[in-house]
């Protein structure tokens, strides 16, 4: 860990701006740290709890997620996703708004379950899984005319969200396993995996070189990419925010910090 520590201080030295990093491997109990108390906005890194508050509503039968949810004309809003593209009217399951909001982190799904499930309810999921300081006030690329507060995340609190998931202690296991498997599928890879080796082995079959379950955010002047990076039996949490820093910069620095994790895990 002393070495990519040595790295990722390198890293974000040279990118400038401020930084909130964590890095644990699992099971070792080897973890470094870097601003990581410090609340940034939290962009669609908020998205992960608002799954966290559906998969335990399904968990205790308030509802399935086979149910359908409308989108509505005034449901519809611009930034990442699909569905502001499509015919208002149409039914999408929970489920399937649910996989939209992470892998394409689409607003307009994440804004529909926000309404389905509610704001209490998300603000108590993210205390029960330990995201202490961080809080959720507002839907996304929806501005009230009076703002409450605005959404805001530590790198910590994001770790801690990891931590439990993968020890299987957010719902259920099988919650778990779920909530990975489709943070696993995550299609905006600019960030954490950008300088990774194709995980495709050579051989048919056999299991991919590294596996990424995350969650990106990004609004003007920040950029965000979390999650816990699987390389062989070793898996590593990856908690990295930044602000006040160029896009392009960031990105690139991000990638550079799941580099240096990546090797360190492969053992080069």
């Amino acid at each position: 860990m002393t070495d990519v520590s040595q790295t990722i201080v390198s890293c974000v030295e040279q990118a400038g701006g401020t930084w909130g990093i964590v890095v644990e491997k699992l099971g070792t109990g080897e973890c470094w740290k870097w601003n990581a108390d410090q609340p940034f906005y939290a962009a669609s890194l908020i998205k992960v709890p608002i799954m966290i508050a559906v998969f335990a509503d399904v968990y205790e039968k308030k509802y399935a997620f086979s149910d359908l949810l409308s989108v509505r004309a005034e449901d519809l809003v611009g930034g990442a996703g699909v569905l502001q593209h499509m015919t208002p009217g149409q039914k999408y399951t929970i489920y399937d708004l649910v996989v939209l909001m992470i892998i394409q982190s689409d607003n307009t799904a994440t804004n529909i379950l926000i309404d389905h499930v509610g704001r209490e309810r998300i603000r108590e999921i993210m205390e029960k899984t330990g995201m202490q300081n961080s809080c959720f006030y507002n839907k996304l690329m929806v501005i009230p005319a009076e703002l409450e507060g605005v959404n805001q995340v530590t790198a910590a609190d994001m770790a801690e969200l990891y931590r439990r998931m993968a020890s299987g202690r957010i719902i259920s296991y099988n919650s778990c396993l779920q909530m990975i498997s489709i943070l696993k599928r995550q299609q905006i890879r600019d960030s954490l995996p950008l300088h990774l080796p194709d995980p495709d082995p050579e051989n048919i079959g056999a299991q991919p070189l590294w596996e990424l379950a995350h969650k990106t955010g990004s609004v003007t002047n920040m950029r965000h990419d979390t999650g816990i990076l699987y390389v062989g039996q070793s898996a590593c949490i990856l908690s990295v925010l930044s602000k006040d820093v160029p896009a392009k910069v960031a990105h690139d620095t991000i990638g550079r910090i799941g580099q240096a994790v990546y090797q360190s895990l492969a053992g080069n």
